[in-house]
């Protein structure tokens, strides 16, 4: 079943990029910000990584573009890209992407993953800029970029995190985290915007994860839910066995001293323990988790292998497909690609074909008919 939505995408997606604020005096724009922004992000879809390759392809393409917008002065040149790229403030761009998401997809996400991502190749050590480093959140159950929050190291992410769930609609959503956003305040942000939370434990909050490895030791049969799964292939044997616990009285209780704060709300307590044999090794691990949501041993396999979209089909792709982690922008620059990059990703996936993504923006570059059904296709109502 269509959703059919209540203006064109590519009417939708100009009419975003119309609101973000040109620092330029209008009576010296040869070049609409709207406009482009729309060739950056076309060229993105059609397999363009750099300010050159866009450029080049623009003025290859102009006829098409045209075809979309004035365009009436051509196409900028790579320098011209680059300044206005960065002059753009990263907060309208961000403000403008998350807009057009929650329009273009209004449906809730039932699970939603956050953690964070470095651009290796945006560090500018001459000017001793850090690179830069964004926590995103993603729809794994929809493969969708929902909003994304810049943060100068990987050790901030305890800050972007509350940041970015106060600006997403997560009502009803099940949302998973790392150990890195693994704390009371967080769990609570994540309770305020009517979502549950699913948490990795571990040495960060070394004292419930002692707690949770220590109750699983010895817990009773009958307080423990069990699901095991088996992957086979390549010469790899994994089993995965995870266990969840309702049981949890005990953990409400005080501990460090009376009144101190635990985690808000808590529903149940989990440990995965993987074993994978491969060319005659074994090796095992263990992985402790906290969730508000009362979830059956399956569903809590379930979304924790979820969580790992977040680094299968957004991560890896950005950086094998897109070329992320190879781009040597700095500064706003590099951010706002990023965010053009998240654009690109999911109007990429909106394709129904079989084809991966890049063959999908290859496909792109190839023929403007293709790129033109990734920009107007309407949107498929996943939840049908």
């Amino acid at each position: 079943m269509l959703d059919v939505p209540p203006k064109p995408r590519l009417r939708s997606l100009l009419e975003h990029f119309a609101v973000i604020g040109d620092p330029r005096q209008s009576w010296k724009v040869m070049y609409p910000l709207r406009e482009v922004i729309l060739l950056v992000v076309c060229a993105t879809i059609a397999d363009c990584d750099d300010y050159d390759e866009i450029a080049l392809w623009g003025e290859a393409h102009l006829d098409f573009l045209r075809g979309l917008s004035e365009f009436h002065f051509g196409i900028p040149c790579e320098d011209w890209l680059r300044d206005l790229m960065n002059r753009i403030d990263p907060a309208l761009f961000r403000a403008c992407f998350e807009a057009w998401v929650a329009e273009r997809w209004p449906q809730p996400a039932r699970l939603v993953a956050l953690d964070g991502k470095t651009s290796r190749g945006s560090r500018d050590d001459a000017g001793e800029r850090k690179a830069l480093h964004l926590v995103s959140a993603f729809a794994t159950d929809r493969d969708l970029v929902l909003g994304q929050e810049a943060v100068t190291e990987k050790s901030n992410e305890i800050t972007a995190i509350p940041l970015l769930l106060e600006r997403l609609a997560l009502d009803g959503a099940l949302v998973s985290i790392d150990a890195m956003g693994c704390n009371p305040a967080i769990a609570q942000n994540i309770l305020d915007a009517q979502a549950d939370y699913l948490l990795a434990v571990k040495d960060n909050q070394p004292t419930l994860h002692a707690e949770i490895e220590s109750y699983f030791d010895t817990a009773p049969t009958q307080e423990v839910q069990v699901f095991q799964d088996i992957d086979k292939g390549h010469g790899r044997i994994e089993s995965r066995t995870c266990r969840v616990s309702s049981t949890i009285d005990w953990l409400q209780a005080d501990r460090a001293f009376p009144g101190a704060f635990r985690f808000p709300e808590a529903a149940a307590i989990a440990v995965i323990d993987t074993r994978v044999e491969h060319k005659g090794r074994i090796a095992t691990a263990r992985r402790s988790y906290i969730t508000s949501r009362p979830l059956s041993a399956l569903d809590l396999a379930q979304a924790v292998r979820g969580h790992w979209g977040i680094e299968n089909k957004l991560h890896w792709v950005l950086d094998v497909d897109f070329g992320e982690d190879r781009s040597r922008l700095t500064g706003h620059g590099a951010h706002n690609m990023a965010i053009v990059r998240h654009f690109a990703i999911n109007l990429v996936r909106t394709r129904t074909d079989k084809k991966s993504i890049k063959s999908r923006r290859k496909c792109a570059s190839w023929d403007t008919r293709y790129l033109l059904g990734i920009l107007s296709q309407s949107t498929v109502n996943l939840d049908s």
